[in-house]
C-alpha cells in the first residue's frame, strides 16, 4: 500500500499520510482500503475473485486468482487478456471484492480471466518500456488525427504490457467515424488499435492535476462516481455565479460544490422566506446578505428622512426577530426601529472616498527628463550622418559624366535668381522673356543627352556598324 519513498506501519504508508494515495504518482490511486489483509484473520467462504488495477489506478477489473499463484494484496501478477497478457498489481482480495463487485454490479457468476502468475523482473522491464513509448505514441496520434480534420481530442494511450495493443482513449461532442484513423494507426505503430470514448471529467481523471485548493484533483484521486452539479449549488452556498471560478480542469462544473450542499440546505430551513423587506416607522429596510452559520440576516434602510440613500448602517438581526418583524408587518403593524430587534450593535458601511491617494504613503519622486543631453546627441548623430552623406555625394559627382553634370549646373543657376515680383508687372515681363531664353539654351542639351547625332547612327560612313561586321 506504499511507495517506495515511504514506509508502511500497520497497513498504511507513515510517509505520505493520505492512505496510499502521495502526490508522486507512486501509489495506486482511486483505492479501497483492504483492512482485511492487515489482520491474521481466514476467509470462510474463500472467494477466488480478486481485483487489480493497472497503470496505477488508471483501470480497475476483476479476475479469477487460482490457489496455485500464491497471490495476495499488493503484488504485481501477469493476467490474460482477449489478446495476449498484462501486468497489473491486486489492489482487493477476499470479501471486500465481493462488495466491490455488487456496487459495479458485476455478477459474481460472470466468465472472468485468470491470474497466470506473479510477475518477474523481466515482466516489469517490458512494462515499463511499453510505458516509456506511450507520449510519443499520443504526439503521433494527435497529428493523424488533425490530419484527418477529426473533431475529436485524444486524451491519453494505454499500451498492453507485451505491446501487442494499444487503446486510445478521446473525448468528443458526438459520434466520430474513425474507420480510417484506425488503418492509420495500425500501419503506424503496428499494434491492435482499440478506441474508447470518455467523458470531459474521466480524461480529467486519467490525466490529473492540481486543483484551486492547491490538492491533487478529487477525480483523479478518490472519486469514483460523478454526479451533477447544478448552479443552484453555488446560490445555495451563497457563492458568486462565475463560471471561471465554478469550473474545474475538465471544464464542467466543480464536483466539490456538493459536498457541503446538504449541509447549507438542512441549514437555510430554519431561516424565514419572503423577508426581503422589513416595514418599520422610519422606512423599509432590504435584506443585504446573510450569514448561515452564524444565523443573522443584515438590513439596510432604503431611505431616511433628511439622506434619501439610506443611513448607511447594517442591522444584524437573528432568526427569531426576523420572523417577529415579519409577523407585526402582516398584521399591519411596524416597529419603531431595527434598533430595538438588533444584535451586537449596528455596522456602519465604509465610505470609500476615491479623492484622496490610493497609491499609499509612501510615493517614488518624479522621473528627471534630460531633453537637452539626447538632443545633443541626435544632432551630433545626424551631422555625422550628413558629413559621410556629402562624402558619398562628392564621389558619386566625380563619376558621374558631364552631361549630369551640365544638368546640375542649369538647375542651380535657376535655383539662385530669385522670383519675380508679383504686384510689379513689368518685372513679371522681364522674367518670363528671362525663362524663355533659359528653355530654349537647355533644349538642345537635353536632345543630345538623349540621343545620337546622325552620323553616329549605325550604319553611317563615320561609325562602323558592329552587326554588320559580325
Amino acid at each position: 500500500m506504499a511507495c517506495t519513498n515511504c514506509s508502511t506501519k500497520d497497513g498504511k504508508p507513515g510517509g505520505c499520510r493520505s492512505n496510499g494515495n502521495c502526490g508522486t504518482g507512486g501509489c495506486n490511486r482511486l483505492n479501497t482500503y483492504d483492512w482485511l489483509s492487515t489482520k491474521n484473520i481466514q476467509d470462510p467462504t474463500g472467494l477466488d475473485v480478486v481485483e487489480i488495477s493497472f497503470k496505477n489506478g488508471a483501470r480497475k477489473n476483476f479476475f479469477q486468482n487460482a490457489p496455485h499463484t500464491k497471490s495476495a494484496s499488493g503484488d504485481m501478477v501477469v493476467v490474460e487478456t482477449g489478446n495476449g497478457h498484462d501486468i497489473g498489481q491486486i489492489t482487493l482480495s477476499g470479501e471486500l471484492v465481493r462488495l466491490q463487485m455488487r456496487k459495479k454490479k458485476v455478477p459474481e457468476d460472470a466468465v472472468l480471466n485468470k491470474v497466470v502468475r506473479r510477475a518477474n523482473e523481466r515482466d516489469l522491464e517490458r512494462m515499463k518500456e511499453a510505458r516509456s513509448h506511450e507520449r510519443d505514441t499520443l504526439i503521433r496520434a494527435r497529428v493523424i488525427a488533425r490530419t484527418l480534420s477529426l473533431e475529436m481530442k485524444l486524451g491519453d494511450v494505454e499500451y498492453q504490457a507485451d505491446r501487442r495493443k494499444a487503446t486510445f482513449y478521446y473525448t468528443a461532442d458526438g459520434r466520430v467515424d474513425f474507420r480510417e484513423l484506425i488503418r492509420h494507426y495500425a500501419k503506424e505503430f503496428r499494434v491492435k488499435i482499440e478506441m474508447r470514448q470518455i467523458g470531459a471529467r474521466q480524461e480529467s481523471a486519467r490525466i490529473g492535476g492540481i486543483g484551486s485548493c492547491g490538492r491533487e484533483l478529487c477525480c483523479s484521486t478518490w472519486l469514483s462516481e460523478f454526479k451533477s452539479v447544478s448552479t443552484g449549488a453555488a446560490r445555495y452556498q451563497n457563492l458568486a455565479i462565475n463560471q471561471a471560478k465554478l469550473s474545474g480542469q475538465c471544464g464542467r462544473r466543480k464536483c466539490c460544490l456538493n459536498y457541503e450542499l446538504d449541509t447549507y440546505i438542512d441549514a437555510l430551513a430554519h431561516f424565514p422566506k419572503h423577508v426581503d423587506a422589513l416595514k418599520t416607522e422610519v422606512g423599509v429596510a432590504s435584506l443585504i446578505k446573510t450569514d448561515i452559520f452564524k444565523g443573522l440576516l443584515y438590513y439596510m434602510y432604503r431611505s431616511v428622512e433628511g439622506r434619501p440613500g439610506g443611513s448607511g448602517k447594517l442591522y444584524a438581526l437573528p432568526i427569531e426577530r426576523v420572523k417577529d418583524i415579519k409577523a407585526l408587518n402582516e398584521r399591519g403593524e411596524f416597529p419603531t426601529d431595527l434598533l430595538e430587534y438588533e444584535v451586537g450593535g449596528a455596522e456602519e458601511a465604509k465610505e470609500i472616498d476615491f479623492d484622496e491617494d490610493l497609491t499609499g504613503f509612501i510615493e517614488l519622486p518624479p522621473e528627471e527628463r534630460r531633453k537637452r543631453k539626447r538632443r545633443r546627441k541626435r544632432n551630433k548623430n545626424k551631422s555625422e550622418a550628413g558629413g559621410g552623406n556629402a562624402r558619398s555625394t562628392q564621389s558619386g559627382a566625380k563619376k558621374s559624366g558631364s552631361k549630369d553634370g551640365n544638368r546640375s549646373r542649369n538647375t542651380s543657376k535657376t535655383n539662385k535668381g530669385k522670383g519675380p515680383d508679383k504686384t510689379d508687372p513689368k518685372a513679371n515681363a522681364e522674367a518670363g522673356d528671362k525663362n524663355k531664353n533659359e528653355r530654349s539654351r537647355r533644349r538642345p542639351n537635353r536632345r543630345r543627352g538623349r540621343g545620337k547625332r546622325d552620323d553616329q547612327k549605325p550604319g553611317s560612313g563615320n561609325v562602323p556598324d558592329r552587326k554588320k561586321d559580325s
